[in-house]
């Protein structure tokens, strides 16, 4: 391969034209010789840009709408020719060499996305003649050098001036992978679109699973130091997701940091009202509902103080400079996530430069089903549908006696609750706040247990609260062991062959329990 080539011919067509006027400037300030379509070539030479229209170029006219521009031997001849090999082939024929292609897309992606798109919008953005120049130069890297994105154009102008008109072999490769990186993952949006077409009431699983993520930043390290991270974006990502989240101050988020920070941000979104989620280790650790947003975060805070300390802070409203001073005063937070901040809380943060500020759009996009929820495992991924929890809960009271309005109401907290935590879950709250969290148990009762512990060490009073589970009860221990702890009200999925047995109990010991046919284990 030849370590750099000379541009002396560029092809410039692109549906973004951010930057496309500097660059074009650029180039021809060194003499470069522009080739390019409609609507590029009249802004270039708008802008007083000398450049030569395709049409002029290969002597056919755009046609078809556009569809057919730049499809031809003149124009994928001169980026595909070998110099030393072809050479010959090229003269002939008179297909001159074309150096640089430079190449945005149409839109594929954000056209979909539209509330009222329609199947016809979607075919034409799918852009044909764009990905052929793209791989074609990107396989042609030894002789042809490809741009995809403007934000490469300064850097690109830069190299080519400290180089003398000559770009190198390892920018060559550089750009020719990000440019099969950039069509795969387009391949990959209108791929997963034709899919979604065969069965609109149904998810389906193509024989291939592709999903385009793009890179939003390299971490420092994985879960452990010694392991290497990066964070990806979905290409549809909705706005009020962790990818999306603004960073006001604060050091780099870890891989931990956006791991608890997602799982605090999707917990406090379904709760309505003032709702504060504390996360220690991908757990909730303490959770409340209150008149006012300090409120909310005192209760949960109280739930569990040691395991809040360096913990995540997830508010679904507003977080003044009161609720500011108070968190910061108080404890030691890593991540402090809201969808809005005042400016008097934003400044009193700066008082703890290193505590991550970070916030969200509310959204009210109801296109968005919740995505995929993909796990690796040792030569593959195992790919489902995102556990999205329905809103208000469905649920059977199976005992003879009824819940009363305030048990409830944290009957139906503490659901929204216990899908949060690792399985096996089990979830004590009483008045709006979780008063005792059992997490990640290999057996039900010690989950039970855990959380009875946790609420004594606290000196909550778990008299006449309430207990949700993310899963069936094989046995009427942990309804008997719950009962002597003052636990009088119980949701869960049922579904065990003993269910009957477990009512039984549940109304021989004077309790209530409803049963929400769904379960939601964690992993």
């Amino acid at each position: 391969m030849h370590e750099s080539t000379i541009i002396q011919r560029a092809l410039l067509t692109v549906y973004d034209k951010t930057h496309i006027v500097e660059l074009a400037e650029a180039l021809h300030l060194r003499g470069v010789e522009l080739i390019s379509t409609g609507n590029t070539a009249s802004l270039l030479q708008k802008h007083g840009i000398p450049v030569t229209p395709v049409s002029d170029y290969t002597g056919y006219p755009e046609m078809m709408d556009g569809r057919v521009k730049t499809l031809h031997p003149k124009i994928h001849g001169g980026i595909l020719g070998r110099r030393d090999i072809d050479a010959d082939t090229m003269i002939s024929h008179g297909i001159p060499d074309i150096d640089l292609v430079v190449v945005n897309l149409y839109p594929f992606d954000k056209v979909i996305q539209k509330n009222h798109a329609t199947k016809e919008d979607a075919i034409e953005n799918i852009d044909i003649g764009g990905p052929t120049l793209i791989r074609g130069a990107a396989k042609n890297h030894e002789w042809c050098t490809v741009l995809v994105d403007p934000n490469d154009y300064s850097d690109f102008i830069a190299d080519l001036k400290a180089n003398e008109g000559a770009v190198s072999e390892k920018t060559r490769v550089h750009f020719a992978a990000k440019a099969f990186a950039h069509t795969a993952a387009y391949d990959a949006n209108i791929a997963d679109y034709f899919n979604k077409q065969l069965d609109n009431t149904a998810v389906h699983f193509g024989p291939t699973f592709i999903m385009p993520y793009q890179l939003k930043e390299t971490l420092r390290y994985g879960e452990n130091p010694h392991q290497h991270a990066a964070f990806y974006q979905a290409f549809d990502a909705p706005n009020d997701s962790i990818a999306k989240a603004v960073m006001h101050q604060g050091k780099a988020l870890s891989f931990n940091n956006i791991a608890d920070a997602n799982t605090a941000l999707e917990c406090v979104k379904t709760f309505e009202g003032n709702a504060c989620v504390i996360v220690k280790h991908a757990n909730p650790c303490g959770v409340a509902k209150a008149a006012t947003l300090l409120a909310a975060y005192h209760l949960a805070y109280a739930c569990d103080p040691q395991s809040a300390f360096g913990g995540i802070i997830a508010f679904n409203n507003e977080v003044d400079d009161t609720l500011m001073k108070q968190v910061l005063s108080q404890q030691f937070v890593e991540v402090l996530i809201a969808p809005f901040f005042t400016d008097k809380a934003l400044e009193l943060a700066k008082s703890k430069p290193d505590c991550r500020i970070l916030s969200y759009q509310q959204n009210t996009d109801a296109k968005h089903s919740g995505g995929w929820d993909i796990h690796s495992v040792e030569g593959g991924l195992l790919v489902q549908t995102c556990d999205m929890l329905d809103i208000p809960v469905s649920y059977e009271v199976v005992t003879t006696k009824k819940p009363t309005p305030s048990q409830l109401a944290d009957l139906l907290f503490s659901w929204q609750l216990v899908k949060f935590v690792k399985s096996n879950a089990i979830v004590f709250a009483k008045n709006g706040q979780s008063v005792g969290i059992g997490a990640g148990q290999m057996s039900r009762i010690m989950s039970t247990q855990i959380a009875a512990l946790r609420a004594k060490d606290q000196g909550l009073s778990l008299e006449d609260a309430v207990m949700a589970s993310d899963a069936f009860f094989p046995f009427t221990d942990n309804i008997e062991k719950a009962h002597t702890y003052g636990i009088r009200a119980i949701i869960q999925p049922g579904g065990s062959k003993k269910d009957p047995e477990v009512i039984a109990m549940a109304n021989q010991l004077g309790m209530v329990m409803l049963l929400t046919g769904k379960r939601h284990f964690r992993h």
